[in-house]
């Protein structure tokens, strides 16, 4: 619960910093990102959005992830079938864990990507400033469901 409140004042501090007006569906949007477990699709936020503003359109939600993920305060997850997931937990680079069948994702904390970082920029020559590493599979629960 720390880290959800301290991540949602930091995606605020940093909209305030930047001169963005913080309306009351920014704010919405922001908790919404802040606390989201799994790292959800535009879609998602605006079904969650509309609970407590109904009139929202789903283009402000587009408008409002663009403003936070222009400050690094959201990690964009984007597929080959077109769809785009937000991480506002973690809005660094690191790995995904994806179920092909669900989509569920999760965030794994792998101790070793520092040194295959490292690894990487010395077999290459190159100063990596970015990179993406997903694992796609099945998860326990659709394992589960299969078995029955």
């Amino acid at each position: 619960m720390a880290d959800q409140k301290k991540r949602f004042e930091t995606i605020i501090q940093k909209l305030k910093d930047n001169g963005h007006k913080i309306t009351p569906q920014r704010l919405a949007i922001v908790k919404i990102i802040a606390k989201s477990q799994g790292q959800p699709s535009v879609e998602n936020i605006h079904v969650q959005l509309k609970k407590e503003f109904p009139t929202t359109s789903l283009a402000t939600v587009y408008k409002n992830i663009v403003i936070i993920k222009s400050l690094g305060e959201v990690l964009e997850l984007g597929f080959p079938d077109g769809s785009n997931r937000y991480d506002g937990n973690k809005p660094d680079p690191h790995p995904h864990v994806i179920c092909i069948k669900c989509k569920k994702i999760v965030d794994p904390d792998l101790d070793s990507l520092d040194e295959m970082k490292k690894e990487v920029a010395l077999e290459t020559n190159f100063k990596i400033l970015n990179h993406r590493l997903d694992f796609f599979g099945i998860c326990s629960t659709c394992m589960a469901e299969k078995a029955k």
